[in-house]
């Protein structure tokens, strides 16, 4: 693993940058320009893109450095389904810093490569989860498939070469079935196949996060295959043109301090992180909440070492779909930029890289029993206009319940469910309780192991637009 930059040569470079300027950099010779490609709809990027610009961070970052230094500075941001055409953009020399998922960070090393000017390498992660829980398989409701052996001789819509397409190859290889010869892939972008799962052309949609959880979400598909059974982690991270930040060391630093305060923010605040990244991006804020619970995203920047080995892990299987060069992954990993930076918010990288619990963090009472909501798995969105909010355990609120009975009934404005059939990841419980008009305690049999929150058996209306 490379470590390159340090805070005696980020200070040198910032000095003379305020001598010169970035070639063909925006409306003045004295600007220098940044190009960011991101994933609105991506939400474990988030912290490197819809979040990160919804909040302004890296333009205050950038604006600090001008008022020392007078440099001006502009910021543009290009927004993609997938990580492949940020790849494209970044070979061309047209985008200077990326976020994307494992896969597709590992083809941009090796089709960068090849050029001093377009190489790049990996400075952060920006999520990850360590057994694979956010890549999913999904087929229509209607659809008697029941595992990834049903879909032997069937049309499988993936965007080849993303995290979604490596882990539908890893899968279908322990299930017994050649991805190459016993199933059809067709090469398409989400929400392409997304369409194309709708209107009966596929038989199986394999994406990333949060396509398939929309879809369920949406009741237009329902769970096949969740990544997490394959027990491999799974990550997105950030690249950069090495050469870019070779003559803007400063630049790379402000994004990776503004990285960590979207990170931050992500942990201490994850419904209102939530709720910001929905209103950007026009996903439900109970699709983008999915993935932010213990179960879900670990938003943590630090490049640890079995994260390192996972990429390693996942090259055997890039060299199996086609055209990936060699690519030495110690070389392509570099922590000494994000170091830098943790070192100027006087943080410790190395306590960071040594934990590997969710960090997120939920605060607030639960409004039945009073009781202390730390744990992200367990909100709720009750009727169709009350806000998110905080929920004990359903194992502690069961109590709660049952205690205020004895005083009045309670009633629910609408039936609910725990979890459903369609919208849980694989191996959660379905337990439905309660009514218009019944008296009841919620008990549920079994704790749920994983992420999830409830919601109504169907989307309640929301003023939030679904993407097309």
């Amino acid at each position: 693993m490379k470590r390159t930059v340090t805070a005696f040569a980020l200070v040198a470079a910032v000095s003379s940058t305020a001598a010169c300027s970035l070639e063909g950099a925006g409306s003045s010779d004295d600007t220098v320009r940044v190009v960011v490609g991101y994933q609105s709809k991506t939400i474990n990027t988030v912290t490197a893109g819809t979040l990160l610009r919804a909040q302004g961070y890296l333009e205050q970052r950038l604006q600090t450095l001008t008022d020392s230094t007078g440099v001006e500075y502009s910021v543009e941001w290009q927004d993609y389904d997938t990580g492949a055409p940020i790849t494209a953009q970044m070979v061309a020399e047209k985008i200077d810093i990326g976020s994307m998922g494992d896969y597709p960070m590992l083809i941009n090393g090796s089709r960068t490569q090849s050029n001093p000017n377009a190489e790049t390498e990996i400075v952060s992660v920006t999520g990850y989860n360590p057994k694979g829980a956010l890549n999913m398989v999904v087929v229509p409701p209607e659809s008697p498939a029941r595992s990834l052996t049903d879909l032997a001789g069937q049309k499988i819509s993936a965007s080849v070469g993303s995290a979604g397409h490596g882990t539908l190859v890893q899968a279908l290889d322990r299930a017994g079935v050649d991805s190459d010869t016993d199933v059809e892939v067709l090469n398409q972008q989400p929400q392409v196949g997304s369409s194309a799962l709708e209107s009966g052309q596929v038989a199986a949609l394999s994406q990333f996060v949060a396509w398939p959880g929309l879809l369920v979400f949406q009741d237009k598909a329902q769970l096949l295959y969740d990544g997490a059974e394959l027990n491999v982690p799974t990550l997105h991270g950030v690249v950069v043109r090495e050469s870019y930040a070779a003559d803007h060391p400063e630049v790379l630093d402000a994004f990776l301090r503004a990285q960590l305060d979207a990170t931050r923010f992500i942990q201490k605040e994850p419904l209102e992180a939530s709720r910001i990244v929905a209103e950007d991006s026009g996903l439900p804020q109970e699709v983008v909440y999915l993935y932010n619970g213990p179960g879900g995203t670990s938003f943590d920047t630090t490049l640890k070492p079995h994260l390192v080995d996972a990429l390693k892990g996942d090259v055997p299987y890039l060299k199996s779909i086609g055209d990936f060069e060699e690519l030495s992954i110690d070389g392509f990993v570099d922590d000494g930029p994000l170091r830098t930076a943790f070192e100027a918010e006087g943080l410790d990288y190395d306590v960071t890289l040594a934990q590997t619990g969710n960090p997120a963090e939920v605060t607030g009472a639960d409004p039945v029993c009073g009781s202390d909501a730390t744990d992200p798995a367990w909100q709720e969105r009750s009727g169709s206009t009350a806000p998110t909010r905080p929920r004990s355990r359903p194992t502690r609120r069961a109590c709660c319940v049952r205690s205020s009975t004895r005083e009045q009934p309670v009633r629910r404005s609408a039936p609910h469910t725990f979890r459903t059939r369609n919208w849980a990841p694989a191996g959660l419980p379905t337990k439905r309780c309660g009514s218009a008009t019944e008296t009841h305690t919620c008990r549920s049999s079994r704790t749920p192991r994983s992420i999830g929150i409830s919601r109504p058996t169907r989307p309640p209306p929301s003023s939030i637009t679904t993407p097309p």
